[in-house]
């Protein structure tokens, strides 16, 4: 049966859901960021934030299929808001490795004017076309699609590679 009560309990269990996997998500990145202190804080109010909410979901003897669709929803809203708030909140750096469809000297001069730091590699000519150039950066990783943009405008068939950094020493990011 559909009351005012069923409906109250399964938003409370459906936010608690957002808030436990969303803190979950942070927890697990903070974890392989390397802090594992800010992941242990996390992970505690998270774990506290889930039992609550499982524990109400199953002393409940109300809303059955209900409660437990406004749970899974709860868990698949949590993870997309998990990503995002980690896209906002967690700084990373990328590795990100171009080759160039040519050795012309004006992707790399772009890149550098746009404030990027770069090593640059000559490429020797191949059965897959001629001399090239390699170009390493290491960069905020709110920044690469501001990178990649400046260089499909510049060489539409420039190879490019993307790895998450875990450490940086020494070098240059803006």
């Amino acid at each position: 049966m559909f009351t005012k009560d069923v409906l109250i309990l399964c938003l409370k269990i459906f936010f608690s859901r957002i808030l436990d996997v969303s803190l979950g998500t942070l927890c697990t990145i903070f974890t392989v960021k390397g802090k594992s202190k800010t992941a242990s804080l996390i992970g505690f109010v998270q774990i506290m934030i889930w039992f609550l909410a499982v524990r109400t979901a199953f002393n409940s003897d109300q809303g059955g299929i209900l409660l437990a669709l406004f749970y899974a929803g709860g868990y698949a809203v949590g993870t997309y808001v998990g990503g995002l708030l980690a896209k906002k909140l967690i700084k990373g750096t990328a590795t990100v490795q171009i080759v160039s469809s040519s050795r012309d000297d004006t992707l790399i001069n772009a890149i550098r004017d746009a404030g990027f730091a770069i090593s640059v590699v000559n490429v020797n000519p191949s059965q897959f076309g001629g001399e090239k150039y390699m170009i390493f950066a290491e960069i905020d990783t709110k920044r690469i699609d501001e990178l990649r943009s400046l260089i499909y405008s510049i060489d539409s068939r420039a190879f490019i590679t993307i790895q998450e950094s875990k450490l940086v020493y020494n070098g240059f990011i803006k």
